[in-house]
């Protein structure tokens, strides 16, 4: 056991420790591909006393501390470029509380997305974000990034669902922010600020977060249409009929391809656009407004035609589509580098259109896939990762890809946050003055500068 290993097992004891070559080779990288950073020293604490003592450690000695959930993240905010001490939070996973009259819940960082909502479920309720890889991302990495989901266009991302934090800063000591309060306006709004900082500021070591009466029943359908341009008319026009449906997700012909190929559901293969919509509640709203979506996209030249479901099990096999998406893809190649963008969602069919064209130029085969209702792309590269022009290709397309984002009006990231991959376009995207006050909050909360460093405010 190194030094460094050694100091810190006597803080919080050696079974929490490791520092041996394939623990640190695990760790140095997530899912976000072609970032890696080897750690010195990973450690699992499992109380907020624990993590103080790290994090104050640390300030005094100026090494690194990266904070990680499941390290499912798609912007390589969990990579330790800079060495130093990851801290995984999986030993601090315990559902705390569960308040079916206040309709909150309090949990550790380390509790999954999946894991929350089938114990709520169980008094009627909903943990709301739902991000595709749900399964296994923490509650403590949706803060950190604000994960967003399927159900962002009704319901908003994890930023509107966190009333409250135990956070360790950067020099180790721990605040509590909000509460279990709807309203609370007293002083600024430093949960709001927590929440997206990617590990930069704080290590959350226990959340509150709001959740809702679980829907009664719900219902989907899947229209296919020649173009994404008539996909996105139908979009506005559900928009504009005054339905806010909890699903409107889209596939480009690209995305449809391999969703069929890899999972056989019965997709219109000559379609240039697949529309997944949908919505829940109680069983006779959610039957009138999804045959009214339904009577909406067929009226909508270039519609090819509309399926509903007609049972749970249909509907989920709907959802998997969609789900799916990014594994159909990745079978086409050896790396599948997946990003997001936003846009407005009148200039999405353009966007998607300036893609393929982009795609085009660097002859790389993008996929595009997203949640059409708020305008959230997720272009996804398929390569030969031995291909080291076709790699290369792959990241100046993805550079352009982002400046035209901009150049829409849009963001160069909706939902999977800045972490590494988009850190170079993120002044572009702010200005120097507002990147220059992320600094400035930085070194307030993180004085030593040892919290995820050479990320947001760095």
């Amino acid at each position: 056991m190194s030094s460094l290993a050694s100091q810190l097992a006597n803080l919080i004891g050696s079974e929490n420790v490791r520092d041996d070559t394939i623990s640190r080779e695990a760790y140095g990288h997530d899912a976000t591909p072609l970032f890696f950073g080897l750690p010195e020293v990973i450690v699992a604490p499992r109380t907020a006393e624990h993590v103080s003592q790290i994090v104050r450690y640390a300030a005094e000695t100026g090494i690194p501390v990266i904070p990680r959930g499941a390290g499912s993240n798609l912007c390589a905010a969990t990579v330790p470029l800079h060495g130093g001490i990851v801290m995984s939070m999986v030993n601090m996973n315990a559902i705390l509380e569960i308040s079916p009259s206040e309709m909150l819940a309090v949990v550790q960082p380390g509790v999954t997305n999946l894991h929350l909502d089938i114990e709520v479920g169980k008094h009627n309720l909903m943990f709301v974000p739902d991000p595709g890889s749900r399964n296994v991302s923490t509650i403590g990495g949706n803060a950190a990034t604000s994960a967003g989901g399927l159900r962002g266009l009704k319901y908003g991302t994890t930023k509107n669902y966190v009333l409250g934090l135990e956070v360790v800063l950067g020099t180790g000591d721990i605040i509590r922010t909000g509460g279990r309060l709807v309203k609370d306006v007293a002083g600024y709004d430093i949960t709001r600020l927590l929440i997206g900082s990617e590990g930069t500021l704080g290590v959350f070591t226990e959340i509150t977060v709001a959740l809702v009466p679980r829907p009664e029943s719900s219902k989907y359908g899947v229209a296919y249409f020649e173009t994404l341009a008539a996909a996105s008319s139908a979009v506005e026009r559900i928009i504009l009929s005054g339905i806010l449906p909890s699903t409107l997700e889209f596939l480009d012909n690209t995305c449809i391809l391999a969703v069929e190929e890899f999972a056989r559901l019965g997709l219109d293969k000559e379609a240039g656009a697949l529309l997944l919509f949908g919505d829940h509640g109680d069983s006779g709203y959610v039957e009138h407004i999804v045959e009214k979506m339904a009577e909406i996209v067929r009226s909508v030249p270039d519609c090819r035609g509309v399926t509903l479901a007609p049972d749970v099990a249909a509907a989920e096999e709907l959802l998997y589509a969609r789900r799916c998406s990014l594994p159909a893809l990745a079978r086409l190649g050896t790396l599948s580098i997946l990003e997001d963008i936003s846009v407005p969602r009148h200039k999405m069919a353009a966007t998607v259109t300036e893609i393929d064209a982009i795609g085009l130029k660097y002859g790389l085969r993008i996929g595009t896939f997203g949640h059409a209702g708020d305008g959230n792309l997720h272009p996804t590269i398929v390569v030969d990762k031995d291909d080291k022009a076709a790699v290369a290709n792959a990241e100046k397309a993805m550079g352009e890809i982002f400046a035209l984002a901009l150049k829409m009006g849009g963001t160069i990231t909706g939902e999977h946050g800045v972490g590494s991959a988009k850190l170079p376009y993120l002044e572009t995207r702010l200005g120097h003055i507002q990147m220059e006050l992320q600094r400035s909050i930085k070194k307030v909360f993180d004085p030593h500068g040892i919290l995820n460093p050479g990320r947001l405010g760095s």
